[in-house]
């Protein structure tokens, strides 16, 4: 077995060579434990259920027009969506933004053709995805690889339960709609404190900016 002394002689490249190892090893004992755990069903990660999630925040930005009034308020930090997810989407190069669209008056909103896009202080766009893509992202950033398929489909229902529809028009009747829309960072990085972030929203007959922190 290898000794602090035994690596110590080997110089900073023996010690670090080690420590990319035993971050390997830590890696794969975490994948294969939730491989064990996904094994005996359920899923591979425990989501929250959506009826659970509290009401946007006071904090939320919004925009009014008109027919209709959105908010939206990102999910920048860890806790947030390991609360949501038990898993962390910035570090797979993911920010959540909850979005609620309100109906205010009139005949349905068509949503089909909204668009959201989100720049950072520096310019940069950060390209909206599916949550499905958004899934394969997470499996990946915590290599995770061994696990029953049925657990992943489980998990993946239970997260796009949280994508937020704009296929289906809004209605007086329905009133309010919330959902997730997940933005992938310009260059997949881990996402860490991004700062002037601004989503547009374009599609319909007016369009709005709203910024987000």
């Amino acid at each position: 077995m290898l000794s602090i002394k035994t690596l110590e002689r080997g110089g900073p490249e023996k010690i670090d060579a080690f420590r990319v190892f035993l971050k390997r090893i830590s890696k794969f004992a975490l994948a294969i434990g939730v491989g064990l755990f996904s094994s005996c069903g359920g899923s591979l990660y425990r989501v929250k259920p959506v009826s659970e999630l509290p009401s946007m925040p006071n904090s939320a930005a919004a925009a009014n027009l008109g027919s209709v009034t959105f908010r939206a308020a990102p999910l920048l930090s860890d806790e947030e969506s390991q609360e949501l997810f038990e898993s962390n989407l910035q570090l797979a190069g993911l920010l959540p933004v909850r979005m609620e669209i309100v109906h205010n008056s009139g005949d349905a909103v068509d949503l089909k053709r909204v668009r959201l896009r989100l720049r950072d202080a520096a310019g940069a766009e950060w390209k909206s995805i599916s949550a499905k893509q958004a899934i394969g992202r997470i499996l990946k950033a915590n290599d995770v690889f061994a696990y029953n398929p049925a657990a992943r489909k489980t998990f993946e229902k239970e997260f796009r339960a949280y994508e937020l529809d704009l296929k289906s028009p809004l209605t007086h009747t329905e009133r309010r709609r919330q959902g997730l829309v997940i933005f992938l960072s310009p260059k997949k990085d881990p996402v860490a404190s991004p700062r002037g972030l601004v989503l547009a929203i374009e599609g319909l007959a007016q369009p709005a900016t709203l910024n987000l922190n």
